[in-house]
């Protein structure tokens, strides 16, 4: 008896096709300009790197851009998970308005983003007025970078977190919660499982935004070198004075470092999926 074979008929082209796409689509995008910024490093030496690996003034600058986007991104991982939970679970006249101005940070220029938040946090804005005669200054400092990086950062964690949430049943919290559990063991052990991978995958993408954030940052930041000079900032300086190889050099770094931390936060991520299937 022969057997007949149905094709499945697929909306989109063949492998071929559709894959070639993706990869000349990726290599115009990330891969050509990755491989440009290699080929401007070949006239480059280990003695060049290691002598910018070194300098005082490119540690700084990685210690601020480091510092204030983990710190942003942390701040946003609580945040944007208390703002995920109240589009989902509640509802409230002008949600539709508050759900949309969570994606305003990925329509407004960031320059335009830069100047308003000067202007509020400077020492004669609405905010920074009243705070800074309290001592704390936020405006031309690390604590305003780290504001612009929350600003910019926020849409990522509260887009990965949301639909999780929507996804998660009420039925089973509601069932722990007549067994007698708590809110916060629920919370544990319920939800918090489910709620990693997603956690983690927008703080990789908020912290990875405020490494290489500039246009919010420059107007903020006061650009004071070995205090507020965030690498970004080094790289378009040294560009400025046509010294093309440190500021190579300086991306390579920046783009090295950044590699390895978003690959460790990754491997974070699987394993948590991981423990979470077992």
């Amino acid at each position: 008896m022969s057997k007949v074979v149905v094709a499945r008929r697929r909306t989109l082209p063949g492998f071929g096709l559709t894959m070639g796409y993706s990869v000349f689509y990726l290599s115009l995008v990330v891969l050509i300009p990755l491989a440009a910024l290699l080929f401007n490093s070949t006239g480059l030496t280990w003695a060049t790197m290691i002598e910018v690996a070194t300098n005082p003034r490119v540690l700084a600058s990685f210690q601020v851009s480091f510092l204030t986007a983990g710190a942003a991104a942390l701040i946003d991982l609580v945040l944007g998970l208390l703002l995920a939970w109240v589009l989902v679970r509640y509802e409230f006249p002008g949600k539709r308005l508050f759900d949309a101005v969570i994606d305003l940070p990925f329509a407004l220029p960031t320059a335009v983003a830069g100047v308003a938040l000067t202007a509020i946090y400077a020492g004669n804005g609405w905010i920074g007025q009243f705070v800074e005669p309290l001592g704390i200054k936020l405006a031309y400092s690390q604590a305003g970078i780290t504001l612009a990086l929350m600003f910019i950062g926020i849409p990522f964690v509260v887009r990965t977190v949301q639909p999780v949430l929507e996804e998660l049943e009420a039925e089973v919290e509601e069932a722990a919660a007549t067994l007698g559990a708590g809110r916060w063991r629920i919370f544990r052990t319920i939800l918090l499982p489910d709620l990693i991978p997603p956690l983690l995958t927008g703080f990789a993408l908020a912290f990875a935004r405020g490494i290489g954030e500039y246009g919010s940052v420059v107007f903020i930041s006061g650009n004071m070198p070995m205090k507020t000079e965030i690498a970004p900032l080094l790289i378009m300086a040294k560009l400025e004075q046509f010294d093309y190889a440190g500021a190579t050099a300086v991306a390579l770094l920046l783009l090295l470092v950044s590699f390895i931390l978003l690959l460790i936060i990754n491997s974070l991520q699987r394993w948590s999926r991981k423990a979470g299937r077992a």
